[in-house]
């Protein structure tokens, strides 16, 4: 049987839906909305595509968005004074500062720099932090780790005493979905397991997984033969392998994107799974809207 398939597109879609209805019912009833601010140093064209398509989403949602835009020579010190300017504006309730910065400026620094109760992204040490020690200290989970999360809760599949294992160490993803699925609560209680590039006999490890998340960020690497039969693959690799002609327009060339999970293959054997694209990809914007709402919540003292 082909395995049911977790798309991104819609959970997160019916996520942003739940936004919009919240954020109306707070201006009705407060007078205010989240407000977001994008932060952009330069013209690198991925994250001019990348904050477009935030910028689009925020507006739809009813936010105050600012798009921020600095020139490539911005100073550190400069910067670092326009986020405190943000830190300090009690109509912004989440500062984004898009990634990668030119090489002049210490990125880490800047991050650190946000204030940790609008960092929306969920990349301060105080918010790792505090999803290290989980529960009610939780204030913003990091987007991808939690859309992972909502597609696994969403589609019905059960995480309490499951087998889970994870793909990759990384800070942004197979750290914090680790730490995420062993907490109590919602979409976890699973027992997990991390693997990565020096973990021994890695395909035995992934065979016993009830949830198996790969982000690894190599194209292709968990074979059909290494999932267990019945269980959640979430692939959360975007790998370019190449280009196609787009069918609008056969003059114009797009991206072929593969995953970290050979997808033709294991959806014969998985029990659900993830496409590329169209599955962990859409999530990730829709929880940085997610995560602003909640800014604004925790400013207003309400849950």
């Amino acid at each position: 049987m082909t395995a049911k398939l977790i798309k991104g597109t819609e959970i997160g879609e019916q996520i942003l839906k739940e936004i919009t209805a919240e954020v109306a019912e707070i201006k009705g009833k407060y007078g205010i909305v989240p407000g977001l601010v994008t932060i952009l140093v330069g013209s690198n064209p991925a994250s001019i595509s990348y904050v477009t398509l935030k910028i689009k989403t925020a507006h739809r949602l009813g936010f105050k968005e600012i798009q921020d835009n600095q020139p490539v020579d911005i100073s550190e010190k400069n910067l670092l004074a326009l986020i405190d300017t943000y830190n300090k504006d009690n109509s912004i309730h989440g500062i984004l500062v898009q990634l990668p910065l030119p090489k002049h400026i210490d990125e880490k620094k800047v991050l650190n720099a946000i204030d940790p109760d609008k960092d929306v992204d969920g990349f301060h040490p105080v918010n790792v932090g505090r999803l290290m020690i989980g529960g009610e200290e939780v204030k913003f989970p990091p987007c991808t780790p939690a859309g992972i999360q909502e597609l696994i809760v969403r589609s019905g599949i059960e995480t309490s005493g499951a087998e889970a294992v994870v793909v990759g160490r990384s800070n942004i993803v197979g750290k914090p979905i680790a730490n995420m699925l062993f907490q109590k609560g919602r979409g976890a209680d699973a027992t997990v397991t991390v693997v990565h590039t020096r973990t021994k006999n890695m395909a035995e490890h992934c065979k016993r997984a009830d949830i198996l998340v790969v982000a690894a960020g190599v194209p292709g690497l968990v074979k059909p033969e290494w999932i267990k039969p019945g269980a959640c693959v979430i692939d959360v690799g975007v790998n370019r392998i190449g280009e196609k002609p787009s069918k609008d327009d056969p003059k114009k060339m797009v991206p072929i994107l593969k995953g970290d999970v050979d997808f033709e293959a294991a959806k014969e054997i998985a029990g659900s799974i993830t496409p590329v694209p169209g599955g962990v990809g859409p999530m990730t914007i829709t929880m940085l809207m997610k995560n602003t709402l909640k800014s604004l919540k925790f400013k207003l003292g309400i849950q």
